[in-house]
């Protein structure tokens, strides 16, 4: 965050709560939490701060979703889109843009996650099945800053093993 905005974060501040992971703009939100500007790291995610927009916003270099579809397949991997009905978020990814990507080789879809409300669940369980797509689920752990935590969330143990069918493995 740069000082001219009024917030004095800087980069090690940063660093140190990614504890040696990867950087992401929830660590950003964190130490603006702590450097005072905001009380929540939520607050940071809008158009005032962080969000798309906003004025401390960057935007980030985003793989083409068909080719990150062909390199996790060349890995010897399935592609899942994960939580694609996350309203809370502000944000749904768009039907027939997931029937595009199913076309394309993408093997589940997140339907078990914590930002989806039964009627979403319902109607993402109804587009993998449309689309062939093996339904999955996800804690979207991301520490203190979301609450979700690791097994929070599950899926049936056959999406696991189709899964592990489309890798090959038996």
């Amino acid at each position: 965050m740069r000082r001219e905005l009024g917030v004095a974060v800087t980069w090690p501040q940063v660093e140190a709560l990614a504890s040696g992971g990867v950087v992401g703009r929830p660590h950003i939100a964190r130490a603006m939490v702590a450097a005072g500007a905001i009380t929540e790291p939520a607050q940071a995610f809008t158009a005032e701060w962080i969000g798309t927009g906003g004025r401390a916003y960057v935007s980030r270099y985003a793989l083409d979703p068909m080719r990150a579809i062909g390199l996790v397949s060349d890995a010897g991997g399935v592609a899942v889109l994960a939580h694609p009905g996350a309203a809370s978020r502000g944000w749904k990814i768009p039907e027939e843009t997931i029937a595009h990507l199913a076309a394309a080789g993408l093997a589940g879809l997140e339907v078990f996650h914590p930002d989806h409300d039964a009627e979403e669940r319902s109607r993402l369980g109804a587009l993998a099945a449309g689309l062939d797509l093996v339904p999955t689920g996800g804690s979207d752990d991301h520490g203190s800053l979301t609450g979700h935590r690791i097994g929070a969330e599950t899926c049936p143990p056959q999406s696991y093993e189709r899964l592990m069918a489309l890798r090959g493995d038996p």
